[in-house]
């Protein structure tokens, strides 16, 4: 039994994915009491692996077909794989560096919640409107408003997209949810088992990996943060340039897909949003998606 074990431990040592190659086999021999074919388990796991267990003496040649040499062997190995695995889990999340977050970040994080303000107070709207409309108020008066909002919905998307390339560390990311689908894998097949012990440690792995899910929110509020402290002030321009103390835009309603038209800038389209929201939305979706196309940048880990 002890040689048939290590056996199987070495060649999980090599390649985890056997494991999982040979679990099915295991299961397929209903716990080794019968004989399994290559065409019972061609669909779940490789030529490549079926190989090395024949190799191996792991599988050895029955009446119609193989048998496992030593299925209390492979039953004990398999089970002591659990643990290397959770433990492979749990440090490839602590070899990935995480985000840390600089001074920068978080006066950033301050600054877009005051400028949050700008949303309800006229005057703060007012102040953060006109400083942004120096920059932004050439370009309107050259170009009819809802190209402006294309425009600005393109930088906004540009730049959100980069931010995320470079402020989010998808490594720690892939780690955190891999380790989440071990958990959620493991704990399934003790269920299946009645395993209570595992069920049990499984649990205090889980209650561990809570704090994943803090790592998780920091990797991904970190581009966040930088993103509405650059769109919060655009977006205020524009609530504060469509507002009427400032003089009629050109032109002043719009065409809008699927909502008819034209319409008022100010015109409810759905529910209380307003034209000039749905169709700067609109925009963003569109050119963030084709950024991203273009510039071959993932924002998710896979």
């Amino acid at each position: 039994m002890a040689r048939t074990a290590q056996k199987v431990e070495s060649l999980i040592a090599e390649d985890s994915a056997m494991a999982d190659a040979l679990s099915v086999v295991y299961e397929r021999t209903d716990e080794g009491s019968d004989e399994v074919e290559w065409g019972d388990v061609s669909d779940d796991i490789t030529s490549g692996q079926w190989g090395r267990m024949i190799e191996k003496g792991i599988l050895v040649d029955g009446i119609h077909g193989f048998e496992l040499a030593n299925p209390d062997a492979v039953e004990s190995a398999l089970d002591g794989s659990t643990g290397t695995t959770a433990a492979t889990s749990s440090a490839d999340v602590d070899d990935v560096d995480g985000t840390t977050w600089s001074k920068w970040d978080k006066l950033a994080a301050v600054a877009s919640i005051g400028l949050f303000a700008g949303y309800s107070i006229k005057s703060v709207r007012g102040v953060v409107g006109g400083a942004v409309d120096v920059f932004i108020g050439p370009v309107e008066s050259a170009l009819p408003f809802y190209v402006v909002i294309m425009i600005l919905a393109m930088l906004t998307g540009l730049y959100s997209t980069l931010l995320q390339d470079n402020l989010m560390n998808m490594e720690k990311m892939g780690a955190y949810q891999q380790r989440m689908k071990d958990i959620q894998k493991r704990q399934k097949e003790a269920r299946e088992k009645g395993d209570e012990q595992e069920m049990e440690r499984i649990r205090e792995e889980q209650m561990d990996a809570m704090g994943d899910q803090m790592g998780m929110f920091k990797e991904q509020f970190r581009p966040m943060v930088w993103t509405m402290f650059l769109t919060i002030p655009v977006f205020l321009w524009m609530y504060w340039r469509i507002g009427t103390d400032t003089g009629a835009v050109v032109p002043q309603k719009i065409i809008i897909p699927m909502a008819g038209g034209p319409i008022e800038w100010q015109h409810g389209v759905i529910g209380p949003m307003q034209a000039w929201i749905v169709w700067y939305f609109l925009c963003s979706m569109a050119f963030t998606q084709l950024i991203r196309k273009a510039l071959n940048i993932q924002t998710t880990p896979t």
